[in-house]
């Protein structure tokens, strides 16, 4: 039995899910993004209280490294590394992007590209590109959008856009191969994928793990 415990704090949508074998045993999410911090290791005692297992139970803790929200990043990172270290058990991470792009995958099958897009202010996304297997063709990247952005790939083959970062790209993108769908994103897809590293023993060192966040961090310094 693998049971592995789920974070995803990327988004604006905050998530855990507790999972036996890929299946989901239960799933927590946040919508408030301000609250990630406070609102995780809460829910994440609440969780396994009310599913009966102790912290002692898991094999594995399995975390989105990115891209994403620079401090939600950081706060689930550094959760699902403090657990393994006292617990002495794997750390699993995966593309925020790819869960993505799997969980519309299940919810909307396409003989075309998936393009999950995360919101990274006015007009720039945080994005890829992968077929159906879930191949990445195009790396995660921090991209501006634009009237040319993707052609290549629109001249070619399907392309379904989706998440957050969509919206604000649905009236500039808009060859007849772009599909814009609404899918539901959540913890529970990292689950699955989660499970699929750990059957193949594809950990990542605590020592060397951190956030992907794909582009540099800045703030503004006052004078």
């Amino acid at each position: 039995m693998a049971l592995i415990l789920n974070i995803d704090t990327a988004t604006e949508t905050a998530g855990i899910s507790l999972s036996k074998d890929g299946g989901s045993l239960a799933l927590l999410q946040n919508r408030d993004q301000k609250d990630h911090a406070s609102w995780l290791h809460p829910a994440i005692e609440k969780m396994m209280r009310e599913t009966g297992f102790r912290m002692q139970d898991l094999q594995a803790v399995a975390v989105t490294e990115g891209p994403g929200s620079y401090t939600g990043l950081r706060v689930g990172m550094a959760a699902a590394k403090g657990f393994c270290y006292a617990l002495n058990i794997p750390l699993i991470t995966e593309s925020t992007l790819k869960v993505m792009a799997f969980a519309a995958r299940e919810q909307a099958p396409s003989t075309g590209l998936f393009c999950p897009m995360i919101d990274a202010r006015r007009m720039e996304v945080f994005t890829a590109v992968y077929q159906d297997d879930l191949t990445e063709i195009m790396p995660a990247t921090a991209m501006i959008i634009d009237e040319d952005s993707f052609s290549d790939y629109l001249a070619g083959s399907k392309v379904s856009f989706f998440g957050a970062g969509s919206y604000k790209c649905k009236p500039i993108i808009t060859a007849p191969s772009a599909a814009f769908i609404e899918i539901n994103y959540h913890a529970g897809y990292l689950g699955i994928l989660s499970f699929l590293r750990y059957l193949q023993r594809e950990f990542t060192g605590l020592a060397y793990s951190e956030p992907a966040y794909t582009k540099e961090f800045y703030t503004h310094t006052r004078k």
